[in-house]
Protein backbone atom coordinates (compact mmCIF):
# COMPACT_ATOMS: atom_id res chain seq x y z
CA UNK A 1 0.00 0.00 0.00
CA UNK A 2 0.83 3.48 -1.03
CA UNK A 3 1.54 5.50 2.16
CA UNK A 4 2.64 9.03 0.45
CA UNK A 5 -0.67 10.02 0.14
CA UNK A 6 -1.65 9.51 4.14
CA UNK A 7 1.84 10.87 5.00
CA UNK A 8 1.19 14.47 2.73
CA UNK A 9 -1.95 14.66 4.65
CA UNK A 10 -0.06 14.63 7.89
CA UNK A 11 2.42 16.67 7.19
CA UNK A 12 -0.03 19.18 5.69
CA UNK A 13 -1.77 18.72 9.27
CA UNK A 14 1.24 19.24 11.14
CA UNK A 15 2.48 22.47 9.65
CA UNK A 16 -1.32 24.03 9.44
CA UNK A 17 -1.46 23.16 13.30
CA UNK A 18 -0.26 26.89 14.68
CA UNK A 19 0.36 25.24 18.38
CA UNK A 20 2.39 22.33 16.55
CA UNK A 21 6.37 21.88 17.06
CA UNK A 22 6.90 23.07 13.40
CA UNK A 23 5.26 26.68 14.22
CA UNK A 24 6.18 27.02 18.02
CA UNK A 25 9.30 25.93 17.47
CA UNK A 26 10.95 24.28 14.58
CA UNK A 27 10.41 27.90 12.45
CA UNK A 28 8.92 30.09 15.34
CA UNK A 29 11.04 29.99 17.24
CA UNK A 30 14.69 32.57 17.22
CA UNK A 31 15.81 30.19 20.17
CA UNK A 32 16.13 27.32 18.28
CA UNK A 33 18.89 28.67 15.90
CA UNK A 34 20.64 30.63 18.76
CA UNK A 35 20.93 27.30 20.37
CA UNK A 36 23.28 25.62 18.07
CA UNK A 37 26.54 27.29 18.52
CA UNK A 38 25.81 27.34 22.05
CA UNK A 39 25.09 23.75 22.57
CA UNK A 40 28.61 23.16 19.86
CA UNK A 41 30.46 25.42 22.27
CA UNK A 42 28.92 23.00 25.47
CA UNK A 43 30.41 19.81 23.76
CA UNK A 44 33.79 21.10 22.96
CA UNK A 45 34.29 22.18 26.19
CA UNK A 46 32.93 18.65 27.72
CA UNK A 47 35.79 17.01 25.42
CA UNK A 48 37.99 19.23 26.81
CA UNK A 49 37.05 18.17 30.54
CA UNK A 50 36.98 14.78 29.59
CA UNK A 51 40.50 15.08 28.23
CA UNK A 52 42.55 17.30 31.05
CA UNK A 53 40.79 15.15 33.72
CA UNK A 54 38.23 17.71 34.97
CA UNK A 55 35.10 15.99 34.26
CA UNK A 56 33.79 14.72 37.59
CA UNK A 57 31.83 11.75 38.84
CA UNK A 58 28.54 13.03 38.10
CA UNK A 59 26.13 14.92 36.13
CA UNK A 60 24.93 17.90 38.00
CA UNK A 61 27.31 20.53 37.78
CA UNK A 62 29.57 19.15 34.77
CA UNK A 63 29.80 20.59 31.78
CA UNK A 64 27.76 17.93 30.24
CA UNK A 65 25.12 18.67 32.57
CA UNK A 66 25.47 22.35 30.91
CA UNK A 67 24.95 21.00 27.15
CA UNK A 68 22.07 19.18 28.01
CA UNK A 69 20.37 22.17 30.40
CA UNK A 70 21.49 24.15 26.55
CA UNK A 71 19.40 21.83 24.66
CA UNK A 72 16.18 20.82 27.11
CA UNK A 73 15.55 24.96 27.28
CA UNK A 74 13.78 24.01 23.05
CA UNK A 75 11.38 22.75 25.56
CA UNK A 76 9.13 20.15 23.31
CA UNK A 77 11.27 17.65 21.40
CA UNK A 78 13.98 17.81 23.92
CA UNK A 79 12.17 18.50 27.48
CA UNK A 80 13.41 14.93 29.03
CA UNK A 81 16.56 14.93 27.39
CA UNK A 82 18.83 15.15 30.12
CA UNK A 83 17.34 12.18 31.98
CA UNK A 84 19.30 9.84 30.63
CA UNK A 85 22.24 11.43 31.22
CA UNK A 86 21.27 11.98 35.41
CA UNK A 87 24.16 9.61 37.24
CA UNK A 88 22.26 7.09 39.40
CA UNK A 89 24.56 5.31 41.47
CA UNK A 90 22.98 2.20 42.30
CA UNK A 91 22.50 0.90 38.59
CA UNK A 92 25.61 2.47 37.76
CA UNK A 93 24.55 4.22 34.36
CA UNK A 94 25.40 5.63 32.87
CA UNK A 95 28.80 4.13 32.86
CA UNK A 96 30.78 7.27 32.69
CA UNK A 97 31.17 8.90 35.43
CA UNK A 98 33.10 6.29 37.95
CA UNK A 99 34.40 4.01 34.74
CA UNK A 100 37.65 6.31 33.67
CA UNK A 101 37.50 4.02 30.25
CA UNK A 102 34.38 4.69 29.10
CA UNK A 103 34.64 8.27 29.72
CA UNK A 104 37.51 8.69 27.87
CA UNK A 105 36.06 6.44 25.18
CA UNK A 106 32.78 8.73 25.74
CA UNK A 107 35.11 11.58 25.00
CA UNK A 108 36.86 10.59 21.94
CA UNK A 109 33.17 9.76 20.55
CA UNK A 110 31.84 12.96 20.79
CA UNK A 111 35.42 14.76 19.70
CA UNK A 112 35.47 12.43 16.70
CA UNK A 113 31.49 13.50 16.17
CA UNK A 114 31.98 17.04 16.72
CA UNK A 115 35.10 17.13 13.90
CA UNK A 116 33.15 14.45 11.65
CA UNK A 117 32.13 15.53 7.86
CA UNK A 118 30.04 13.34 6.49
CA UNK A 119 27.65 11.00 7.13
CA UNK A 120 30.03 8.18 7.01
CA UNK A 121 32.12 8.62 9.86
CA UNK A 122 29.22 9.46 12.30
CA UNK A 123 27.71 6.30 11.22
CA UNK A 124 31.26 4.78 11.79
CA UNK A 125 31.72 6.39 15.24
CA UNK A 126 28.08 5.25 16.22
CA UNK A 127 28.99 1.44 15.75
CA UNK A 128 31.96 2.09 17.46
CA UNK A 129 30.45 3.30 20.82
CA UNK A 130 27.57 0.50 20.66
CA UNK A 131 30.16 -2.03 20.38
CA UNK A 132 31.93 -0.80 23.57
CA UNK A 133 28.68 -1.65 25.47
CA UNK A 134 28.94 1.37 28.07
CA UNK A 135 25.67 0.44 30.16
CA UNK A 136 23.30 2.92 29.99
CA UNK A 137 24.72 5.02 27.35
CA UNK A 138 21.97 4.17 24.16
CA UNK A 139 21.16 6.88 21.36
CA UNK A 140 19.73 9.03 23.80
CA UNK A 141 22.88 10.63 23.00
CA UNK A 142 21.68 11.64 19.29
CA UNK A 143 20.04 14.49 20.90
CA UNK A 144 23.27 16.09 21.41
CA UNK A 145 24.53 14.76 17.86
CA UNK A 146 21.82 15.84 16.41
CA UNK A 147 22.70 19.82 17.55
CA UNK A 148 26.29 19.15 15.71
CA UNK A 149 24.98 17.67 12.65
CA UNK A 150 21.01 18.62 11.99
CA UNK A 151 20.62 17.42 8.39
CA UNK A 152 22.63 14.04 9.29
CA UNK A 153 21.38 12.43 12.43
CA UNK A 154 17.64 13.21 14.11
CA UNK A 155 17.26 13.18 17.57
CA UNK A 156 16.09 10.26 19.32
CA UNK A 157 13.06 10.25 22.44
CA UNK A 158 10.18 8.03 23.81
CA UNK A 159 7.96 10.33 21.96
CA UNK A 160 9.84 9.93 18.45
CA UNK A 161 9.88 6.01 18.36
CA UNK A 162 6.27 6.14 19.52
CA UNK A 163 5.75 8.09 16.69
CA UNK A 164 7.68 6.41 13.87
CA UNK A 165 5.95 3.14 15.14
CA UNK A 166 2.31 4.58 14.79
CA UNK A 167 3.26 6.08 11.45
CA UNK A 168 5.06 2.59 9.64
CA UNK A 169 3.74 0.33 11.93
CA UNK A 170 6.53 -0.85 13.55
CA UNK A 171 8.20 -1.86 16.27
CA UNK A 172 11.23 -0.18 17.11
CA UNK A 173 12.70 -0.09 20.78
CA UNK A 174 13.85 2.63 22.78
CA UNK A 175 17.21 2.12 24.17
CA UNK A 176 19.38 0.69 21.16
CA UNK A 177 21.82 2.40 18.59
CA UNK A 178 20.72 -0.66 16.42
CA UNK A 179 17.12 0.16 16.32
CA UNK A 180 18.21 4.33 16.07
CA UNK A 181 20.37 3.44 12.67
CA UNK A 182 17.33 1.40 10.95
CA UNK A 183 15.25 4.24 12.11
CA UNK A 184 16.85 6.59 10.93
CA UNK A 185 17.34 5.31 7.39
CA UNK A 186 13.91 5.19 7.05
CA UNK A 187 13.37 9.00 8.36
CA UNK A 188 16.02 9.82 5.97
CA UNK A 189 14.48 8.23 2.99
CA UNK A 190 11.13 9.79 4.21
CA UNK A 191 12.35 13.37 4.70
CA UNK A 192 13.87 13.23 1.15
CA UNK A 193 10.74 12.27 -0.30
CA UNK A 194 8.86 14.87 1.57
CA UNK A 195 11.78 17.59 1.10
CA UNK A 196 9.76 20.34 -0.40
CA UNK A 197 7.34 20.17 2.09
CA UNK A 198 9.49 19.43 5.28
CA UNK A 199 13.35 20.94 5.31
CA UNK A 200 17.17 19.30 4.81
CA UNK A 201 16.81 19.81 8.96
CA UNK A 202 16.29 16.45 10.83
CA UNK A 203 14.08 18.95 13.01
CA UNK A 204 11.34 19.32 10.69
CA UNK A 205 10.41 15.57 10.54
CA UNK A 206 11.46 14.31 13.89
CA UNK A 207 9.15 16.96 15.42
CA UNK A 208 6.53 15.72 12.98
CA UNK A 209 6.82 12.05 14.47
CA UNK A 210 6.96 13.87 18.35
CA UNK A 211 3.43 15.34 17.62
CA UNK A 212 2.72 11.47 17.00
CA UNK A 213 4.07 9.59 19.10
CA UNK A 214 2.78 12.54 21.26
CA UNK A 215 -0.55 11.70 19.90
CA UNK A 216 -1.43 15.44 19.40
CA UNK A 217 -1.67 14.09 15.58
CA UNK A 218 -3.99 10.78 15.23
CA UNK A 219 -3.10 8.50 12.21
CA UNK A 220 -5.54 6.38 10.72
CA UNK A 221 -5.51 2.89 12.07
CA UNK A 222 -4.91 4.31 15.79
CA UNK A 223 -7.68 3.00 18.30
CA UNK A 224 -8.84 5.60 20.63
CA UNK A 225 -10.62 4.73 23.60
CA UNK A 226 -13.21 7.35 25.11
CA UNK A 227 -10.47 7.19 28.35
CA UNK A 228 -7.76 8.44 26.05
CA UNK A 229 -10.25 10.97 23.88
CA UNK A 230 -10.49 12.80 27.71
CA UNK A 231 -6.71 13.02 27.93
CA UNK A 232 -5.89 13.90 24.19
CA UNK A 233 -8.79 17.09 24.80
CA UNK A 234 -6.83 18.13 28.08
CA UNK A 235 -3.49 17.88 26.34
CA UNK A 236 -4.92 19.71 22.66
CA UNK A 237 -6.38 22.65 25.25
CA UNK A 238 -2.65 22.77 27.32
CA UNK A 239 -1.00 23.12 23.95
CA UNK A 240 -3.21 25.79 22.80
CA UNK A 241 -2.71 27.59 26.04
CA UNK A 242 0.90 26.89 26.51
CA UNK A 243 0.55 28.97 22.45
CA UNK A 244 -1.21 31.67 24.40
CA UNK A 245 1.11 32.10 27.24
CA UNK A 246 4.40 32.14 24.24
CA UNK A 247 3.11 34.22 22.42
CA UNK A 248 2.42 36.32 25.95
CA UNK A 249 6.26 36.08 26.66
CA UNK A 250 7.46 37.06 22.79
CA UNK A 251 5.47 40.54 23.76
CA UNK A 252 7.13 40.84 26.66
CA UNK A 253 10.58 39.72 25.32
CA UNK A 254 10.13 42.41 22.15
CA UNK A 255 9.13 45.34 24.77
CA UNK A 256 11.97 44.59 27.07
CA UNK A 257 14.22 45.35 23.83
CA UNK A 258 12.63 48.38 22.96
CA UNK A 259 13.40 50.23 26.38
CA UNK A 260 17.03 48.77 26.26
CA UNK A 261 17.20 50.28 22.58
CA UNK A 262 15.18 53.59 23.78
CA UNK A 263 17.68 54.34 26.78
CA UNK A 264 20.65 53.17 24.78
CA UNK A 265 19.53 56.02 22.30
CA UNK A 266 18.52 58.90 25.09
CA UNK A 267 22.17 58.08 26.63
CA UNK A 268 24.01 58.45 23.35
CA UNK A 269 25.25 55.36 22.17
CA UNK A 270 24.37 53.70 18.96
CA UNK A 271 21.99 50.60 19.86
CA UNK A 272 21.59 47.60 17.58
CA UNK A 273 18.74 44.32 18.23
CA UNK A 274 19.83 40.79 17.28
CA UNK A 275 19.83 40.82 13.86
CA UNK A 276 16.79 39.26 13.22
CA UNK A 277 14.70 41.18 15.39
CA UNK A 278 15.14 44.32 13.34
CA UNK A 279 11.98 43.89 11.77
CA UNK A 280 10.12 44.14 15.31
CA UNK A 281 8.06 47.12 16.75
CA UNK A 282 6.38 47.93 19.91
CA UNK A 283 3.44 49.85 20.03
CA UNK A 284 3.88 52.39 17.11
CA UNK A 285 7.45 52.17 16.70
CA UNK A 286 9.54 49.91 14.58
CA UNK A 287 13.03 48.57 15.82
CA UNK A 288 14.51 49.76 12.41
CA UNK A 289 14.10 53.49 13.89
CA UNK A 290 15.92 53.53 17.05
CA UNK A 291 18.72 50.99 15.85
CA UNK A 292 21.61 51.10 13.95
CA UNK A 293 20.65 49.64 10.25
CA UNK A 294 23.92 47.61 9.64
CA UNK A 295 26.07 46.21 12.71
CA UNK A 296 29.58 47.09 13.39
CA UNK A 297 32.60 45.93 11.64
CA UNK A 298 34.41 43.27 14.46
CA UNK A 299 38.07 42.36 13.98
CA UNK A 300 36.39 38.30 15.08
CA UNK A 301 36.10 35.26 13.26
CA UNK A 302 33.02 34.48 10.99
CA UNK A 303 31.59 31.90 13.54
CA UNK A 304 32.06 34.16 16.94
CA UNK A 305 30.59 37.14 14.31
CA UNK A 306 27.02 35.10 13.80
CA UNK A 307 26.92 34.25 17.81
CA UNK A 308 27.19 38.28 18.49
CA UNK A 309 25.37 38.91 16.26
CA UNK A 310 22.14 37.54 17.74
CA UNK A 311 22.37 38.97 20.98
CA UNK A 312 19.42 40.56 21.95
CA UNK A 313 20.58 44.45 21.75
CA UNK A 314 24.10 45.87 21.83
CA UNK A 315 25.15 49.35 22.86
CA UNK A 316 28.09 50.86 20.48
CA UNK A 317 29.64 54.18 21.61
CA UNK A 318 29.15 56.81 18.59
CA UNK A 319 30.85 56.34 15.30
CA UNK A 320 33.02 53.67 17.13
CA UNK A 321 32.76 49.91 17.03
CA UNK A 322 33.46 49.04 20.97
CA UNK A 323 30.57 48.02 22.61
CA UNK A 324 29.78 49.33 25.84
CA UNK A 325 26.95 47.04 26.95
CA UNK A 326 25.07 43.84 25.84
CA UNK A 327 22.15 42.37 27.25
CA UNK A 328 20.27 39.31 26.39
CA UNK A 329 16.66 38.93 27.36
CA UNK A 330 15.25 35.70 28.94
CA UNK A 331 11.81 34.50 28.79
CA UNK A 332 10.68 30.99 30.00
CA UNK A 333 14.02 29.42 28.43
CA UNK A 334 17.88 29.85 26.62
CA UNK A 335 19.59 31.66 30.14
CA UNK A 336 22.50 29.39 29.61
CA UNK A 337 22.35 29.88 26.03
CA UNK A 338 22.08 33.95 26.82
CA UNK A 339 25.17 33.85 28.80
CA UNK A 340 27.07 31.91 26.61
CA UNK A 341 26.24 34.16 23.79
CA UNK A 342 27.24 37.14 26.03
CA UNK A 343 30.59 35.10 27.23
CA UNK A 344 31.51 35.11 23.42
CA UNK A 345 31.42 38.59 23.25
CA UNK A 346 33.54 39.42 26.40
CA UNK A 347 35.97 37.32 25.16
CA UNK A 348 35.87 38.88 21.46
CA UNK A 349 36.89 42.46 22.99
CA UNK A 350 38.92 41.23 26.01
CA UNK A 351 40.87 44.75 25.28
CA UNK A 352 38.01 46.32 26.86
CA UNK A 353 35.53 46.32 29.29
CA UNK A 354 31.71 45.59 27.91
CA UNK A 355 29.07 45.05 30.74
CA UNK A 356 26.66 42.45 30.35
CA UNK A 357 23.08 42.03 31.69
CA UNK A 358 20.54 39.34 31.37
CA UNK A 359 17.06 40.80 31.60
CA UNK A 360 14.32 38.54 33.03
CA UNK A 361 10.61 38.36 34.43
CA UNK A 362 10.41 38.83 37.89
CA UNK A 363 9.38 34.98 38.34
CA UNK A 364 12.98 33.75 36.93
CA UNK A 365 15.48 35.43 39.52
CA UNK A 366 16.60 32.14 41.37
CA UNK A 367 16.91 30.28 37.93
CA UNK A 368 19.35 33.15 36.88
CA UNK A 369 20.94 33.16 40.08
CA UNK A 370 21.08 29.76 39.55
CA UNK A 371 22.85 29.55 36.29
CA UNK A 372 25.28 32.42 37.19
CA UNK A 373 26.49 30.40 39.98
CA UNK A 374 27.78 27.03 37.98
CA UNK A 375 31.76 26.89 38.33
CA UNK A 376 32.13 27.37 35.01
CA UNK A 377 29.99 31.18 35.03
CA UNK A 378 31.52 31.83 38.54
CA UNK A 379 35.28 30.84 38.29
CA UNK A 380 35.61 32.98 34.57
CA UNK A 381 36.90 36.23 33.82
CA UNK A 382 33.26 37.69 32.94
CA UNK A 383 31.26 39.29 35.19
CA UNK A 384 27.29 39.15 34.06
CA UNK A 385 24.54 40.83 36.32
CA UNK A 386 20.71 41.09 35.97
CA UNK A 387 17.81 43.11 35.40
CA UNK A 388 14.22 42.26 36.06
CA UNK A 389 11.06 43.02 33.59
CA UNK A 390 9.62 45.30 36.45
CA UNK A 391 12.35 47.52 36.91
CA UNK A 392 13.76 47.75 33.25
CA UNK A 393 9.79 48.86 32.52
CA UNK A 394 9.39 51.39 35.52
CA UNK A 395 12.80 52.93 35.44
CA UNK A 396 12.94 53.35 31.58
CA UNK A 397 11.37 56.33 31.30
CA UNK A 398 14.07 58.33 34.29
CA UNK A 399 17.19 56.53 32.94
CA UNK A 400 16.35 58.39 30.01
CA UNK A 401 16.03 61.64 31.58
CA UNK A 402 18.52 62.14 33.91
CA UNK A 403 21.25 59.35 33.16
CA UNK A 404 24.27 60.02 31.65
CA UNK A 405 26.56 56.69 30.74
CA UNK A 406 25.36 53.46 31.26
CA UNK A 407 26.53 53.23 34.54
CA UNK A 408 23.07 54.54 35.18
CA UNK A 409 22.23 50.63 34.83
CA UNK A 410 23.79 50.00 38.32
CA UNK A 411 20.82 51.62 39.59
CA UNK A 412 19.08 49.05 38.70
CA UNK A 413 20.93 45.77 38.28
CA UNK A 414 21.61 43.11 40.09
CA UNK A 415 25.10 40.64 41.33
CA UNK A 416 25.24 37.13 42.12
CA UNK A 417 27.31 37.18 45.38
CA UNK A 418 29.20 34.48 45.68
Amino acid sequence: MDQQPLINEIIEKYKLDPASVYNTWFIGSDERLKAFRAIRRGVSQVIDDIKTEKFGNDFKGSSLDFVLTAITEQKQVFEGAAHPFYWKPKMRIPDIYENQTNKKAFGQFLENCYYASNEDQLIREIIKLDGLKIKGLGPAVASILYFLHPTILPPFNTAIVNGFNYLFRDKKKLGSWQEYLKMREIIMKTNADNKDQLSKDLGAIAGLLFEIGSRNIIIEGQIISDEDKVKLLKQYNKRHKEVIGEKHEEDLHTEMQYHLLKIGKALGYDPIAATNDRGKCHGEINFSFISLNKFPELNVDKDTLNTIQLIDIIWFEKNNNKAVCAFEVEKSTSIYSGILRLSDLAISFADHNTSLFIIIPNSREKDVVLQLSRPAIKNSSVTIKYILFSDLREHCDALCKFGESHKILEKIAKTVKY
